[in-house]
């Protein structure tokens, strides 16, 4: 099986698990194809030379499998390293939360052991892409979790007008606007007082951040939808935002934003659902009643 890995800094405390986690890995048999970020931590740990990458036009894409090592934002990397390959990614998680990467490192045997016993199914997660301003973010203009429009001034609100289907919905006076994907909305937007999507909701959620008007709640769409917003003429300046990557901008600026053409396919172990990590992560049921 070629499996390639992908991963950045991560604290030293884990280096041992992560350094077992790879050998065991190499006693399965995998051809490994390794991250440079990542390899150059971990060379003086281990006895072979893997072959390396750095660009996504440098993977092995014939590789069975992209493992994640990290948090959620290292899952969100990797998604753009496969992009359109259709290449699966299990995140595997190293010490915070995770949503995305939902298996810890400690269960590093036990996910071996499912991989290549063909224990998993393949999750379709949805993208979510800005189609204008065109070239803002080059080639890479979609994300797995979000888009949002933010202020950058930390004293004054902006004000976005928000249209579905040409249709308008509303004047937002906020600190910004997130538009989440149903991935996305165990992220940012959860933080700001969104629903929690079900993967294959086939949604949009809409959620502003600190909101003036205490009236206006997240509403989720369909992501057959194209949303338009539009930061009005008296803010200077702002940031688009896709997952981790942000982009300055000046008002007024008309952004339109709809689902990407194609999916990324996360690897989900048979023992871990959708709603056994939101039970997991949340601390859902733990309560001395039951």
């Amino acid at each position: 099986m070629k499996i390639t890995l992908f991963g950045h800094q991560f604290n030293t405390v884990y280096l041992k698990k992560i350094i077992r986690f790879i050998s065991l890995l190499k006693d399965k048999g995998a051809d490994l194809q390794i991250h440079k970020n990542l390899y150059y931590i971990i060379a003086p740990h281990i006895s072979f030379e893997p072959s390396t990458f750095e660009k996504h036009d440098e993977i092995d894409y014939t590789s069975n499998l992209i493992i994640s090592l990290g948090g959620d934002g290292t899952l969100l990397d990797a998604v753009t390293v496969v992009r359109d390959s259709d290449i699966p990614i299990l995140g595997v998680n190293i010490g915070k939360l995770g949503f995305l990467s939902s298996v810890s490192i400690d269960e590093a045997e036990e996910a071996i052991n499912s991989i290549f016993n063909q224990k998993y199914e393949l999750d379709k997660r949805s993208l979510i892409k800005l189609e204008t301003p065109p070239g803002l973010f080059g080639s890479l203009n979609y994300g797995l979790n979000e888009v949002s429009v933010v202020k950058r001034d930390t004293s004054t609100m902006i004000t976005i007008s928000a249209y579905v289907n040409d249709c308008f919905l509303n004047t937002y006076w906020a600190d910004g606007l997130i538009i989440a994907t149903p991935t996305g909305s165990t992220g940012y937007s959860l933080s700001c007082g969104g629903p929690i999507l079900s993967p294959d909701s086939n949604n949009f959620v809409i959620t502003p951040i600190a909101n003036h008007n205490l009236t206006v709640r997240p509403i989720v769409i369909p992501d057959s939808c194209r949303i338009k917003l539009k930061v009005h003429r008296h803010h200077k300046d702002f940031l688009c935002v896709i997952d981790s990557r942000s982009r300055a901008l000046n008002s007024p600026s008309e952004l339109i934003i709809s689902k990407l053409d194609f999916y990324i396919n996360l690897v989900r172990l048979e023992e871990k659902d959708f709603f056994k990590t939101i039970q997991n992560k949340l601390a859902w049921g733990l309560d001395k009643r039951n």
